[in-house]
């Protein structure tokens, strides 16, 4: 078993987790069963799975969570990219959060590979 905490990638999703529900509190309440139901499911997802595979027994086991939360950081890029074609978020109100994302999904993907070397 692993320490998820201890993980770098986990720290920052995290910090990602809290920054986007933040940014979805801006959206149109109207969005609240749509886009931002779905945009805090897959940010919550991006931590949760990384600590889910950490409790697994087996590399291979891990392997899949990281993919999964690898997976629910693309999810996310591509809902906040459907909010700014959408005119709900301004340039402005997405900051850095696709920068952010883009950063942690590099480091998911590093960690999927060094993880591939253990099995």
């Amino acid at each position: 078993m692993r320490n998820f905490k201890e993980l770098g990638v986990w720290q920052e999703s995290r910090v990602l987790t809290k920054e986007i529900y933040l940014l979805t509190n801006s959206l149109p309440h109207d969005e609240k069963f749509g886009l931002i139901s779905q945009i805090r499911r897959c940010v919550i997802s991006i931590p949760s799975n990384i600590a889910e595979g950490a409790a697994k027994d087996s590399q291979k086991d891990f392997l899949r969570y990281l993919q999964i939360s690898l997976g629910s950081s693309f999810e996310l890029e591509i809902h906040l990219i459907l909010c700014a074609d959408l005119e709900l978020l301004s340039k402005e109100k997405m900051g850095n959060h696709i920068e952010n994302i883009e950063r942690i999904q590099k480091r998911i993907s590093s960690l999927i590979k060094f993880v591939k070397t253990q099995i």
